[in-house]
């Protein structure tokens, strides 16, 4: 009796299993699928009989899983996305293509790898849609969501069922005011660590590759203003003292009201092009892949002959 039911399983089920086994909530579930709660409730019901398991208990008003359900999780994740690789067809003509395909960046990526890609797009795949969402510090979890199908960003997944393709290397500068005192001579550690700064505060628990070697170094910014993101960093700083600490190609973009200095604490590190097994085979996806890279390319060699 037990193997009819556990035949009677379909996918539909395997994957509601699977995403409120990633969310810890049915709610969440139901809103993902578009469907009523009390269609993921009977489906975990349906799927405890099946495993003959509770799968789920609530725990100071979370869904947590049972240990057996993580095991059960762990294999549904390699089926599913081993029979959407099937699914996928075998040839792919970006001059036909019709699919939507989600990508999860911040503004950095926006602003220097998005436009050119998106042009690109535009030029051969006329019919292919494009989304971007915020992936912050969680685009990993997008990802394995399926919230998301590619991610482009600064932050490499070191465990299993990611792929990870380097795209380009960074460093930060910091920019000033042209009619700064501090725009007319090098910028000095000390003069860097006293001046006062507008941060950028990325959150979600991010803190900046040159705040680190600040760390290690045991000193630490005169933050004067803190902001969440570069966007708009250039006409807060006009007019003022401040001095921010950003990426070159972000600062590179700014108009000589702004002067841009070599940062004490440079900071280097790199964008990813970041995938998973479910879209690792699939033909739409590694054409993708490659005009990404091909763009960056293109950006980085354009960048090298201007400098």
């Amino acid at each position: 009796m037990l193997r009819d039911s556990f035949l009677g399983v379909d996918f539909a089920a395997l994957r509601t299993l699977r995403l409120v086994y990633e969310n810890r909530s049915f709610t969440t579930t139901a809103s993902v699928l578009e469907v009523n709660q009390s269609a993921v409730s009977y489906t975990v019901e349906k799927l405890r009989r099946a495993f003959n398991d509770q799968l789920f208990y609530r725990q100071g008003g979370r869904v947590m899983p049972t240990d057996r359900c993580a095991i059960l999780v762990e294999g549904i994740a390699r089926i599913l996305d081993d029979f959407e690789a099937l699914a996928e067809p075998m040839t792919f003509d970006p001059s036909t293509a019709q699919q939507s395909i989600t990508i999860a960046c911040n503004y950095y990526e926006r602003q220097i790898i998005i436009p050119d890609v998106i042009r690109r797009v535009r030029e051969t795949a006329p019919g292919l849609r494009i989304r971007t969402v915020n992936s912050t510090t969680s685009g990993d979890i997008k990802l394995k969501k399926a919230e998301a199908d590619l991610l482009i960003g600064p932050i490499r997944p070191s465990e299993e069922g990611f792929y990870c393709r380097a795209l380009l290397d960074e460093h930060y500068v910091c920019v000033m005011d042209s009619a700064s005192p501090l725009a007319r001579v090098p910028l000095t550690v000390e003069a860097y660590i006293t001046a006062p700064h507008a941060l950028i505060n990325y959150g979600g628990g991010w803190r900046s590759n040159y705040l680190q070697e600040l760390d290690r170094a045991g000193l630490s910014l005169n933050e004067a203003l803190s902001v969440p993101s570069p966007a708009g960093i250039e006409d807060m700083i006009l007019g003022t003292d401040l001095i921010a600490t950003i990426p070159s190609r972000i600062a590179s973009r700014y108009d000589t009201r702004l002067h841009r200095s070599a940062c004490p604490f440079p900071a280097s590190f790199q964008i990813d092009l970041v995938w998973t097994t479910r879209t690792h085979h699939s033909p739409m996806h590694l054409w993708l892949r490659e005009l990404v890279s091909d763009s960056v390319n293109r950006r980085v060699a354009e960048d090298s002959m201007r400098t």
